[in-house]
């Protein structure tokens, strides 16, 4: 019987299916920045709000209230939209991403005093672009199966 002998005393190492790019942070950093980086989004999104709410006038007790229950509340829900989207199918996975960046422009663009219907048309919009764009992501992202790659 012939058998193959080893060309240079190595083993050919498997190749990955999907290579990926080197991770430079420990697994410590990103169970930390995956909770900092939603905070921090939430603590400027609050900002934000007030300062839009403020309209360039003094800064008060009931202002700084505001934007730190704004901050508070986007935490939540941005925190709960992080745990709960992964876990959904692609459709609602990119449906729950257009329901929340829809209704969180929707809430930063009301809080200028503008039109009512103008503020639901252009967060509409703005949630449907989101939307999509994370549907084509996630269907870009999977087998035929339907199972998350990487």
């Amino acid at each position: 019987m012939v058998h193959a002998a080893p060309v240079s005393g190595r083993t050919a190492a498997p190749r990955a299916r999907h290579p990926r790019s080197p991770d430079i942070f420990s697994a410590r950093t990103h169970r930390i920045a995956r909770w900092a980086a939603p905070f921090a989004i939430s603590l400027v999104y609050g900002y934000w709000a007030a300062a839009i709410r403020r309209s360039g006038g003094p800064i008060t007790v009931g202002n700084l209230v505001f934007g730190f229950v704004t901050a508070v509340v986007f935490t939540l829900v941005t925190a709960g939209v992080l745990t709960l989207a992964p876990r959904l199918p692609r459709e609602l996975h990119a449906f729950l991403w257009f329901l929340f960046t829809g209704a969180a422009f929707g809430f930063l663009y009301a809080q200028s005093g503008e039109s009512v219907l103008l503020a639901i048309g252009l967060s509409l919009a703005f949630g449907v672009a989101v939307g999509l764009i994370c549907f084509y992501w996630v269907y870009t992202h999977e087998d035929a199966r339907g199972h998350r790659i990487g």
